[in-house]
Order: structure tokens, then C-alpha cells, then sequence
């Protein structure tokens, strides 16, 4: 038995919404996954991660044996467009696979839903994972060791620009530069932006989203790991969007705009170190898909 597994990339955080917020684009990985009669084989995948600890047999392995399902042996095929370590959820791209595949292959019976809770351990926390798995714009949070997930509505009128560069920011190093302690002030100035910002995408108001979507809790901090992060902000600002924030933890930045300013982006940007590239991105609405 044999299927296709299409899992979407994700920007997490979004400005104030740190370990809470995210939203499903449409940059995808795609993995094949093969039952066979024994081992574990692998293409198109790098070799230091050809193992028992790739995230994709893990999750696979993980949901099996919730549901008392067993399998000899198993071959995946990547095919992978999300970069690593850029802060575009590509480790919740391999888990959210693992897991449908796990589901669809072996009969395991479990909802969405269930599958997400299932792999936060896998994860840590739900920002990627859900839009990964669900799609669209998704919030989260914890209680109890429970992960509630909702999902809003984010305007059609709204397109998202990816700026990569060609290096990676480290999630361990984007965390330990982080303060242990915030001041009051600033946690009341992201709680009050994410509460604005949920509307503002629902509306697509682009004035609103460049004030909702600044951030004290983590990007002050996490921008010094990201070279060059200033001189492409004022170059993004040139170029026509008001908005511009951190994917996840880092490398890729993120600006948003109601019209199409790719090329004035790339103008802008042509000439800053570390070849930045555009990537103009839609809402991915629909999450994992098993196309195969």
C-alpha cells in the first residue's frame, strides 16, 4: 500500500500571537509512504536524517501505536520545498505527514483533532502544528495537557510574501536569547495587538495589520540573530508594505500586502547580503492532503 501525503508550510507567532498563533501557506512538502515487508529506507531525503529518528517515522510510528497498529517496514519519498530552519514549520511538515499517513495507511481512526493532540509531544507547542494539519489561520493554547485549536477567517484579499535567506536561524538559539522576565506593559501591548489582529485579518485591513501585527515579546530579541533583518524591513517599507514581522523564530521574514509587489520587493532587496529571495505565498485553507 502506497500514498501521498501533501503537507503545507506555516508562519508561526505572526507578530504578538508568540507560541499561539499561525497560519498554512502555500509552499509545500510532499512525502510518499510505502509499506514493505521490513527496514526503513528512504529518497530524496538528506543521509545525516535517512533513520529511526526522522521526524516522519517517528509520528508515523507514534500514531500506529496509539491505535495498536503494526507494519513490517516502510520506504518515504520526500519531496521538499519548505527550506530548514528558515522558521517555516518544515519539522511540522514531516510530523503532520507521519501521522496522517500512519492514519490513512494502517485504519487508525483518528480525527484531526485527535492527531494534533497526539503530536505536541513531538513539537512542544501547537503554532505550526495546527495550520499544518488543519489549514488556514489557527490559535491555540493549553490547559491541562489539552491543545485547543480554532480557526478564523483571514481575507481573500490579502497576499503573503516569504523572504528567505540563505541562512538558518536555530530554534534552541532563537530561544535562549529570549528574557526569562517582561515587564507588565509589554505583555498587555501583545495581548491588545493579538485581539486586534484576529479582525484584522478577517477584514484584510492592511493600515490595521501593520499596527496589530508589532511585537514585544520575542522579536526585539530573536532580531539580532537575523543579519541584515533592518535594511530589509526599510526595504520592504519601500517597496509598499506596511507589514513586516519574523516567521516563526527566524531566518524568513514576512510581509503581507493587498496588492502584488513581488518585484518591487525583489528590486529592493536585490542588492542586501546573504541573497535574500521572494516567495510570493496565498492562505493554504486546506492543510494535509493525501493526494495519492
Amino acid at each position: 500500500m502506497k500514498i501521498t501525503v501533501r503537507v503545507p508550510a506555516t508562519s508561526a507567532n505572526m507578530g504578538p500571537g508568540f507560541d499561539s498563533l499561525g497560519v498554512a501557506l502555500s509552499m509545500y512538502n510532499s512525502f510518499t509512504f510505502e509499506l514493505t515487508e521490513g527496514g526503513l529506507t528512504y529518497d530524496g531525503c538528506p543521509e545525516e536524517f535517512c533513520n529511526e529518528e526522522n521526524l516522519a517515522y517517528v509520528a508515523f510510528c507514534l500514531i500506529s501505536g496509539r491505535a495498536g497498529k503494526t507494519f513490517k517496514g516502510l520506504h518515504i519519498s520526500m519531496n521538499t520545498h519548505v527550506p530548514v530552519a528558515r522558521g517555516l514549520g518544515s519539522s511540522s511538515t514531516l510530523i503532520v505527514a507521519g501521522a496522517v499517513a500512519a492514519n490513512e495507511m494502517l485504519g487508525c481512526g483518528f480525527t484531526r483533532r485527535e492527531l494534533l493532540q497526539l503530536c505536541i509531544p513531538l513539537e512542544g507547542h501547537a503554532d505550526n502544528l495546527a495550520p499544518a494539519l488543519l489549514g488556514g489561520f489557527t490559535a491555540s493554547t493549553a490547559e491541562h495537557d489539552m491543545i485547543y485549536t480554532v480557526q478564523y477567517e483571514i481575507s481573500d484579499k490579502l497576499r503573503f510574501f516569504a523572504l528567505i535567506p540563505d541562512f538558518e536561524t536555530k530554534t534552541s538559539d532563537a530561544r535562549a536569547v529570549l528574557p526569562k522576565v517582561i515587564p507588565r506593559s509589554d505583555a498587555i501591548y501583545n495581548l491588545s495587538r493579538v485581539a486586534v489582529l484576529i479582525r484584522a485579518f478577517e477584514q484584510g485591513d492592511v493600515n490595521l495589520l501593520a499596527i496589530a501585527l508589532h511585537d514585544r515579546l520575542h522579536e526585539p530579541y530573536r532580531r539580532s540573530l537575523i543579519k541584515g533583518f533592518g535594511t530589509v524591513k526599510e526595504a520592504v517599507l519601500r517597496a509598499g508594505s506596511p507589514i513586516f514581522f519574523l516567521s516563526g523564530s527566524g531566518s524568513t521574514c514576512m510581509c503581507i500586502s493587498d496588492k502584488d509587489i513581488a518585484k518591487d520587493i525583489e528590486r529592493e532587496i536585490a542588492h542586501i547580503p546573504n541573497n535574500w529571495k521572494v516567495f510570493p505565498l496565498t492562505v493554504d485553507r486546506n492543510g494535509a492532503m493525501v493526494i495519492d
